[in-house]
């Protein structure tokens, strides 16, 4: 099998067969935290939305406060580091300073990865205990990586909120994002998920009682509407298909000039990795996108690395994607289901988008794939594309649905993650 590059030293970075970060990461970084904060505030002067944040690192630097007072004030903007002065003030605690500190809380469990703090204030028990097994089960795997976590922001967007005398029920959008060290180096995770809380009166506050997370990698359908294929999760590959030539879906009579290309494309996985990033977290317009999207944007993915399509036109068959036309879904169950995909990427070809089977993780490399059976029983309900590594070699994996950024592979601070899970590691070869 061969190999592009060559794992590095734990003392020298945590990214392998990628562009320097000059040329991929960094200059995005400014454009992304100003874009992030524009649209905080645009949010925030309509209010279209309640955004919560819960910050557990320090207070802000008396510069930041200076600044912040002479900006308007944000109302549907909340900071952690706010609750405590707001209760001193004496404002009215509503249903929704009781969310508040839930963000405040449940930041501080993800922090300290003990689930006592949020378990006293939440009073739901099965949700608490399921809690607990979570942060214990990523406890333990971080104490074996080496790995200590320097700090936690978690905010919060308010989806849906139903009211009742007697009862409300917020559905919210959480975004996490904890900075990593290891072996003396950073990088910082990020994942965003959905909760449902309900809360009711307890005198002058409000209770949380009972919590319901969204486990989206865990839902059996893939797709945009109701169609019959979304339940094609068992899909599998015949003999005749396993052995059926992958070739790009290219019309070469409008491009005579390919006609006589030489073989062997090479698999940009910088391209891979650099498409992952951009659109971890939303779904590029270019594309269906799916209720569960993770399948869908591992293709698009692998696709943006220069991997060829192999158009059969059946959707059965082959790994293709040409979208919806009035009405009628033009895309093979390898593209966007992952069951179909870990079959097809099992296959043998000569040709195109060929694909090995390894053994473990740290076979991996960069645009790599993982896909996630999470009861054992053979069915693949999870995929996710390598996009950098940690400190000791070890694949940090994007995904979408819910989406996420450099997450450690093996999903275990998931609550799909079962002790049945079972996993599938592909590594794609290095010329198509």
């Amino acid at each position: 099998m061969s190999r592009t590059g060559q794992r590095p030293p734990a003392n020298q970075g945590y990214k392998r067969n990628q562009a320097p970060p000059q040329q991929r990461s960094s200059p995005r970084q400014p454009a992304v935290k100003l874009k992030a904060n524009a649209g905080l505030q645009q949010r925030a002067a309509e209010e279209p939305r309640q955004h919560m944040a819960a910050n557990q690192p320090g207070p802000q630097s008396q510069a930041s406060a200076n600044q912040s007072s002479k900006q308007p004030k944000l109302t549907s903007l909340l900071r952690s580091s706010d609750y405590g002065l707001h209760r001193q003030q004496g404002e009215a605690e509503g249903w929704k300073s009781a969310v508040h500190r839930y963000i405040s809380l449940y930041n501080q469990a993800e922090t300290e990865q003990h689930a006592q703090v949020l378990s006293d204030f939440v009073t739901d028990a099965e949700h608490c205990e399921r809690l607990r097994c979570r942060l214990e089960r990523l406890r333990e795997r971080e104490l074996l990586r080496g790995v200590l976590p320097a700090g936690s922001e978690t905010k919060a967007e308010l989806v849906r909120v139903n009211e009742s005398p007697n009862e409300v029920s917020v559905l919210i959008k959480l975004h996490i994002r904890r900075r990593m060290e290891q072996h003396g180096r950073f990088y910082m995770e990020e994942r965003s998920e959905y909760e449902r809380l309900w809360l009711c009166p307890a005198g002058k506050s409000w209770d949380v009682m009972r919590v319901e997370p969204i486990i989206s990698e865990r839902r059996p359908r893939y797709g945009a509407s109701a169609d019959n294929w979304m339940t094609v999760d068992d899909y599998t590959f015949s003999e005749g298909e396993r052995a059926t030539p992958s070739m790009p879906y290219l019309n070469y009579d409008l491009f005579p000039q390919f006609k006589h290309r030489q073989p062997g494309i090479p698999y940009r996985r910088d391209l891979v990795a650099a498409y992952a990033d951009r659109w971890w977290n939303e779904g590029n317009p270019a594309y269906e996108l799916f209720e569960v999207n993770c399948t869908n944007y591992v293709s698009q993915c692998v696709f943006a690395g220069n991997a060829p399509m192999n158009y059969t036109g059946k959707r059965e068959s082959g790994w293709w994607y040409k979208g919806r036309n009035k009405g009628q879904e033009n895309w093979s169950f390898s593209w966007a289901v992952s069951n179909a995909l870990t079959h097809y990427l099992g296959g043998k070809r000569v040709s195109g988008l060929r694909v090995e089977t390894v053994l473990s993780a740290d076979e991996l490399q960069l645009g790599d794939i993982i896909t996630y059976d999470w009861n054992g029983d053979n069915r693949f309900q999870h995929s996710t594309i390598v996009t950098a590594f940690d400190a000791a070699g070890m694949p940090l994996v994007n995904a979408n649905t819910v989406a996420s950024r450099h997450r450690y592979w093996d999903y275990r601070d998931s609550y799909a993650w079962t002790e049945q899970t079972r996993y599938r590691f592909f590594h794609i070869a290095d010329l198509m």
